[in-house]
This record gives C-alpha cells, sequence and structure tokens, in this order.
C-alpha cells in the first residue's frame, strides 16, 4: 500500500494553503496514495511562534468545518484515507487537533494533543489546552492508525499505547525547526518506537520561513525493523510516496517477542515519584 507524506509551506494567505494542500491530495492520489498525512498546522502559519496573553479563539475553527470539510470530500472522491491537523475550537476551548477521514469521506474521530510544550518560540500553552480525547486507535479502510501530534511523540508511554492498540501506522504531525536537534535525533526517535512497538511511523514535518522560526521539513517514513525507509528533501515542498506492506507489523520483533513478554504490572507508572516539594 502507498501512503503520501505530504510537507507544504504555509503563507498568511490561509485559502491559498488549503487550495494547496487540495491539490496535493489530487497529486498524491494520482501516484497512488490510499493515506495522505499532513504537517501541524498544515494550512496555517504556526501561531504558537508568538507568545500571546490575548484570546486566540478566533484564530481556530471547529471540527467538522471548512477545513475538515473540504479534505472530507476528497478523501470520498479518491477513496483515500487523510489525516489533517488544524487549530481547533471546541466548547470553548482550543487544541492542536487532527481530524482522521476514512476512504468515504466519514471523520472518525479528532485526536488532540495531549502534552503541550512552552519553551522559546513554541509558546504552545498560550493557546493550546492539553487534550481529552486519550491516544485512540482507528479503524480506517486501510488499517490500524494512530496519531502522535508533534510534541506527544517524546512519551514512550504515549507511542507504547498506540502499538498495544494495535497500531499497525502511526502518523506524526509535526514542526520542527532547522537545527532544533542534534542531527539524525528525529530519525533515530521513531526508528526506535517503530521498532519496540512492532508499526509504521509517518512524521509529516512543516517547512518554509516565517517570522521566527525556519522549518526543515525532512518528512520520513520508518518501518517495524526500525529502519527509515524514505524521507523527504530539506527546505522545499514536497510529496513523498512510500509504498509500506503490514505484513511486517505482524512479523515484526514487537509483536512476536516484545509484546508477548511485557510484564507492565510490575513497572506501573506512578507519576509521584517525579514530584517535587
Amino acid at each position: 500500500m502507498k501512503i503520501a507524506v505530504i510537507q507544504q509551506h504555509a503563507s498568511t494567505d490561509n485559502q491559498d494553503n488549503l487550495t494547496r494542500g487540495l491539490i496535493a491530495t489530487d497529486k498524491a492520489a494520482e501516484m497512488g496514495a490510499k493515506l495522505a498525512v499532513f504537517a501541524e498546522l498544515a494550512f496555517t502559519r504556526f501561531f504558537p511562534q508568538n507568545r500571546t496573553n490575548e484570546p486566540v479563539i478566533h484564530l481556530s475553527e471547529k471540527v467538522p468545518g471548512p477545513t475538515t470539510e473540504a479534505f472530507m470530500e476528497k478523501a470520498k472522491e479518491h477513496g483515500m484515507v487523510i489525516v489533517i491537523n488544524l487549530f481547533e475550537e471546541a466548547d470553548n476551548k482550543t487544541y492542536d487537533s487532527s481530524p482522521v477521514i476514512d476512504a468515504d469521506g466519514a471523520l472518525l474521530g479528532v485526536t488532540r494533543m495531549v502534552h503541550i510544550a512552552d519553551y522559546d518560540c513554541f509558546f504552545e500553552k498560550d493557546y493550546y489546552a492539553p487534550g481529552d480525547r486519550g491516544a485512540p486507535v482507528y479503524n480506517t479502510a486501510v488499517g490500524k492508525v494512530g496519531v502522535a501530534i508533534c510534541y506527544d511523540r517524546h512519551y514512550p508511554e504515549f507511542m507504547r499505547s498506540l502499538g498495544v492498540d494495535g497500531a499497525d501506522l502511526v502518523v506524526i504531525p509535526q514542526a520542527g525547526t532547522a537545527g532544533e536537534w542534534p542531527d539524525g535525533l528525529f530519525e533515530a526517535e521513531l526508528r526506535v518506537a517503530s521498532f519496540q512497538n512492532g508499526y509504521y511511523c509517518a512524521l509529516a514535518n512543516r517547512v518554509g520561513v516565517e517570522e521566527k522560526l525556519e522549518f526543515s521539513g525532512e518528512s520520513f517514513v520508518t518501518n517495524p525493523a526500525g529502519e527509515v525507509i524514505a524521507q523527504s528533501p530539506a527546505g522545499e515542498d514536497h510529496i513523498l510516496i512510500v509504498d509500506i506492506d503490514f505484513n511486517q507489523v505482524a512479523s515484526s520483533h514487537a509483536r512476536k517477542l516484545f509484546f508477548r513478554d511485557r510484564r507492565p504490572e510490575v513497572y506501573p507508572l506512578h507519576l509521584k515519584k517525579y514530584e517535587t516539594d
């Protein structure tokens, strides 16, 4: 099965960003992709690069709403599973959210980022409430798909949860900048997650220069053996088409050995171990 990892720059013209995203979806379908994933806040500028004390709800949108509905139509048109990411408003709160759309155009659900960062140019606590949807795995037309939005990928327990719940593929909408981490660390982190949990990872990164940040691109896919099997170039819009084989999930070390021999009753997570006075 072919998947498409779509990285594109975001201008200040949201309609143009959306239009280019829809065109990229058409191109991915022409190349045979049955699933497409976009980067974090793919169709707007990256709001959290600027700190704010002002209300931000006017920057957000409902799900379903204009962006989600446009991709629901595309999913149905092409028979394609699509995972997007946007700034969601719900119940007077705002979230970093990924609607997951099945190949018939149905909205299967919305994953909301659970862990919220707060450091220079990533002032996300000014914008996002912590996600309240857990770490769902969606039964899509192409297989079982989980979502780990950007910062969530740093939490092994979150990534393990997706594996234990049967994910064949975990998609990661990300906003990663040039030089943010040591060379190869993004790839190493997800290579390990794939190997330990026996699933594919598909990371879709932002690209382009904005007010305070330069997003690197370099989206990539890892397989259940922990190998990077394809990667986009740095610094340019790109559609990465990758052929994946879910038979590798069932035959992986994680699914044949590691999950079988887990003993979670021996090492439960206790937050009190990390609390300070």
